[in-house]
């Protein structure tokens, strides 16, 4: 039994359509499809930007600089895997910036929640240290 809701079909299956096996068919990849899904590197090393795994990310206003940044981090030599692209990376936290609906950062108020836990604990184990040197 199946039904629309909107742009959606909903399938309602039995436990006797679960228990039948199934007689679909895997058919092996095309490599030489170039439609076919690749992964994110493809087989040559380049970087495929048209991989779903990137979310968006290579496209929409910051996509340039999304590119500039990581083709710097992948093909990085350096010892620091990509510590040669730190104004890349910049450029990019500054173009995602400007978009917050589109590019939405890590939420400020757990942020500042977890600084103040962080400086809570601080003074109360900083004070129990000194108790314990003054008591020896």
């Amino acid at each position: 039994v199946s039904y629309m809701v909107g742009k959606d079909r909903i399938i309602f299956a039995t436990k006797e359509d679960h228990e039948t096996p199934s007689s679909a068919e895997l058919v092996a990849d095309d490599p030489d499809d170039p439609y076919e899904e690749q992964g994110l590197i493809l087989p040559n090393g380049d970087i495929n930007w048209n991989c779903p795994c990137l979310g968006g990310m290579a496209s929409g206003p910051c996509g340039e600089q999304f590119k500039s940044a990581f083709s710097c981090f992948h093909y990085s030599t350096e010892e620091i895997k990509g510590s040669d692209c730190v104004d890349q990376f910049r450029a990019m936290q500054e173009c995602m910036q400007k978009y917050p609906d589109l590019y939405p950062q890590e939420d400020e108020n757990e942020e500042k929640e977890k600084t103040t836990k962080d400086l809570e604990a601080t003074p109360m184990e900083a004070s129990a240290a000194k108790e314990e040197m003054g008591s020896s």
